[in-house]
């Protein structure tokens, strides 16, 4: 089994000791810095002081990208099966020929 690594997240004034796979480190602390970047933007522009609020509303923001890139990646995938059906036919009516 790899070695754990053990490492402190600081989100929303709160630390986090966490136990993970060094090849997770990178990826939880550019996380943790994107979150607390989305802490301080949302804190800014929309004068929220409940912590709680805002942390949804980041949770709300992640997730909300996540599902949009899903849906993007379907859409692109439906053109793409589309174009090489489009193709596929082209190729049939050419060789039948």
């Amino acid at each position: 089994m790899a070695e754990q690594l053990k490492i402190k997240l600081s989100i929303a004034n709160r630390v986090y000791p966490l136990t993970i796979a060094p090849s997770q480190e990178e990826g939880l602390r550019r996380a943790a810095k994107k979150i607390e970047a989305m802490i301080s933007q949302f804190e800014q522009n929309y004068s929220v002081r409940d912590k709680q609020d805002v942390l949804a509303m980041c949770a709300l923001q992640f997730a909300s990208q996540t599902e949009q890139k899903t849906i993007d990646k379907a859409n692109v995938n439906e053109e793409v099966t589309e174009r090489l059906n489009a193709l596929d036919q082209l190729l049939q009516e050419h060789l039948s020929a």
